[in-house]
């Protein structure tokens, strides 16, 4: 079953921040420069939590993991945005 998750992060070198914005990508949408919008099976999941924490200094580095539910379509009708609009491609967002 897959499952919507939000993952922030707050990356203090800019090194490791390229690094995780790159692995980030490879399972999600960018919405902001350090939050992702990610629908992942709990296997996806597992090993988005691997890759990151092979990257982060588990010290200094932040990332947070929400669980959003299973409902995509719910989730992205949801989503307000206020100001500049989100990517091409975020059909059902709210742009206010």
């Amino acid at each position: 079953m897959r499952r919507c998750y939000l993952v922030c992060y707050d990356i203090r070198d800019r090194k490791r921040l390229r690094h995780v914005y790159r692995v980030m990508g490879g399972y999600g949408e960018s919405w902001q420069y350090s939050v992702f919008f990610c629908v992942l099976s709990d296997i996806e999941r597992v090993r988005l939590e691997r890759d990151l924490n092979q990257v982060i200094h588990h010290r200094l580095d932040q990332v947070m993991l929400i669980d959003l539910g299973k409902n995509e379509g719910g989730i992205r009708n949801a989503v307000v945005v206020l100001g500049v609009a989100l990517p091409e491609g975020h059909d059902g967002m709210l742009v206010v």
